[in-house]
């Protein structure tokens, strides 16, 4: 019974959490429903009516403007510059393993496609111990600098909290998330909403790719300090991102470790009260047998040939029943205790009224039958 029930609580969490995500998306989707779909039924709308004008304009079939939108399209990353020349491809590279994925470009060839694979199923882990390990060494440091800081300004208490923790890393991705926006609003000459929201959709990894940096006037092989400052800036924000989501999971599994071991302590408690009543059980039958052969046998016959217990009394806490319920004595009285004691014979109410017992009463009917039994 108190297994399950302590479970349950982290049951609860679990399913909780999952109600939760469901209710999140569901919540998402309505308000982007709300949010976008006029805007891309208009946005569609105005598309076919410029497709049209431009077919009648021109006198193009469907083949040769759907051969020109391949062809546009095809062309929008060159326009960029080369893209697999080093510097390039080492960013990638980077876009590989850290997961944004912005699918700006990707590899045409039969090489380049198996490499990508092998590429992302080794990188990928690897990304992720090493942005897991240096973001609980830049936790580690923050702590040594916010003690330091205390102790300068001779706090009484300089130890560090998790809470703490959390604020100066949320504080830190704010402050990397405004300055990195600022920088390509400079570079990219986005407005600060458009560059905002590029430097949160990558540092998220989701990458959608509707806007990417580096991909302007052959940046990347004419402004060599812009492709460094990029990939630079991107790893040390997932670092310093890291740290603050290593934080959090780690207070999940605190709370995880926390229940199991008050579930541990409380079990260990009830097995302790347990062994201990079992065993005050067992001392309070064996006096009650003890003062109870010591006077004779187990029921005292009397004028009228009724049977009944010599005690009428019993202090232990057993739920079981005991000779001192009259109910539980279903005794066959026909049969003479002594005619039994001597063809060594016992009735069927030993086994069963005594069951737990039973090597007591065993021993007490194999005793002397001089009528002198000592006490078991």
């Amino acid at each position: 019974m108190f297994f399950p029930i302590k479970m349950k609580r982290q049951n609860v969490r679990t399913l909780s959490l999952i109600v939760c995500t469901f209710i999140y998306l569901l919540l998402g989707a309505a308000v982007f429903d709300a949010l976008e779909s006029r805007s891309e039924e208009k946005q569609k709308n105005e598309l076919e009516f410029i497709q049209k004008q431009i077919k009648q304009n021109y006198n193009m079939t469907d083949e040769d403007f759907n051969n020109l939108e391949n062809t546009i399209i095809k062309l929008v990353p060159h326009n960029a510059g080369v893209q697999w020349k080093f510097a390039g491809s080492f960013f990638f590279c980077m876009t590989v393993i850290t997961t944004i994925g912005y699918g700006h470009s990707a590899p045409h060839t039969s090489g380049g496609k198996v490499f990508c694979m092998i590429y992302a199923l080794i990188g990928i882990p690897l990304n992720l111990v090493m942005f897991q390990s240096v973001g609980e060494r830049l936790n580690v440091l923050m702590g040594f600098g916010v003690k330091k800081v205390k102790g300068c300004l001779r706090f009484k208490k300089v130890g560090v909290s998790h809470t703490e923790l959390c604020i100066i890393g949320g504080l830190a991705n704010i402050i990397i998330t405004v300055s990195g926006s600022l920088a390509f609003v400079h570079f990219e000459k986005w407005n600060f909403l458009d560059a905002l929201y590029y430097v949160v959709i990558t540092l998220t990894t989701v990458g959608f790719g509707d806007y990417v940096a580096l991909q302007k006037d052959n940046v990347i092989q004419e402004k060599p300090e812009y492709v460094f400052f990029s990939i630079i800036y991107i790893l040390v924000a997932l670092v310093v991102l890291a740290s603050v989501m290593n934080l959090l999971v780690l207070r999940l599994l605190t709370l995880n470790t926390e229940d199991e071991r008050r579930e541990a302590q409380e079990q260990q408690e009830i097995a302790l009260r347990h062994s201990a009543g079992e065993l005050n059980h067992i001392d309070t039958h064996m006096n009650f047998y003890n003062h109870n052969h010591a006077r004779g046998p187990l029921l005292e016959p009397h004028a009228k040939g009724e049977h009944r217990p010599l005690c009428q009394t019993c202090t232990c806490n057993s739920k079981a029943r005991h000779r001192t319920n009259a109910d539980s004595y279903a005794v066959d009285f026909n049969v003479d205790t002594k005619t039994a004691y001597a063809n060594n014979y016992s009735p069927a109410v030993y086994s069963t009224l005594y069951s737990e017992d039973a090597e007591v009463f065993d021993q007490f009917l194999n005793s002397d039958r001089s009528g002198k039994r000592a006490s078991i």
